[in-house]
């Protein structure tokens, strides 16, 4: 009876007889097969970008090319210059607008947290009513152009992105169901004020809402272009994305109007330029470094974004 208690007992604290060997080998082979079907649109993306154009036309995208060749990267290394300015742009933009994000959605989202701090119903509604209302298109404009006079500059990229009322709300739900009351209580008694707990106990606790937030708004920042048409009008400060929207959209003109393309050839230009494959090399230049970004917050990316499903 003993030998078999154990037996039982060893079974349950082991997930994996839970399930048992069948279930989970279908388990991984699905996920296995599904993670291929993602790869598959990668691995086609690259091959196309190094194809001959000539041989895209003729067959189609394959997998793998009847002629390799570097036209398209050529291509874009002809405004190698302006593409690494784009980038630092994009990066800075990246790094202080998600630092800066993160630090203002806690900041707001501790507040409101806290019980016995009245008013935070109230800046709950605010933000929540931000979700299902806006100002328009045009307003918005004008409060960044006229009021804050951010045209042509880096911070017309940063400042409308940095506040975010669903993740307010998300780490708001993580403060309130996650850490402890008792701890913070215990903090306060022992003398600590309230900016000393935000900072040395509550955001060492929220590492996994942190670093869901930083992931998101690290994609939201990297892949945006349209602050860029919107707010900046000379080439100096664009995104990477906007600069790749905007030599797709030449190429695309150039490649449906034969009179702009005879004015190129008469003025000794390249007029037989790769078109599909260029689109896929600008791909491949604007994914490059965001799909770095990824590992830095996968230890804490899953646990946040459960965040308030199951309370212990």
């Amino acid at each position: 009876m003993a030998h078999a208690t154990t037996a039982s007992a060893h079974a349950t604290s082991n997930p994996k007889n839970t399930l048992g060997r069948p279930a989970a080998f279908g388990i991984q082979l699905f996920f296995f097969i599904y993670s291929i079907l993602c790869l598959i649109p990668l691995v086609l993306l690259v091959m196309v970008s190094f194809s001959e154009e000539a041989s895209i036309v003729r067959g189609g995208y394959k997998f793998w090319p009847d002629h390799f060749s570097l036209a398209a990267y050529r291509f874009l290394g002809n405004d190698i210059g302006q593409i690494v300015h784009s980038y630092g742009i994009s990066i800075i933009v990246t790094v202080v607008g998600t630092a800066l994000s993160m630090l203002i959605i806690a900041l707001y989202a501790y507040p409101i947290s806290r019980s016995h701090f009245k008013p935070g119903s109230w800046f709950t509604f605010f933000a929540f009513f931000t979700m299902l209302f806006s100002g328009g298109l045009v307003p918005w404009y004008l409060v960044y152009v006229q009021f804050l006079d951010l045209k042509d500059t880096l911070w017309a990229l940063i400042m409308p992105q940095l506040m975010s009322a669903f993740w307010v709300l998300v780490m708001r739900t993580f403060f309130q169901t996650t850490i402890p009351g008792q701890v913070l209580e215990s903090a306060k008694i022992d003398g600590a004020g309230e900016l000393r707990i935000f900072w040395q106990i509550v955001l060492p606790l929220s590492l996994p809402v942190l670093a869901t937030v930083a992931l998101f708004q690290t994609l939201a920042y990297w892949n945006d272009w349209f602050l860029s048409l919107v707010f900046i009008t000379g080439d100096h400060n664009i995104s990477v994305q906007y600069l790749m929207y905007k030599m797709m959209a030449n190429i695309q003109y150039l490649s449906t109007n034969p009179t702009a393309a005879n004015a190129i050839a008469a003025a000794g230009g390249m007029v037989n330029f790769p078109s599909e494959t260029v689109r896929m090399a600008m791909v491949i230049v604007g994914i490059g470094p965001i799909v770095l970004a990824y590992p830095f917050f996968q230890k804490y990316f899953i646990k946040g974004l459960t965040v308030g499903a199951v309370k212990g």
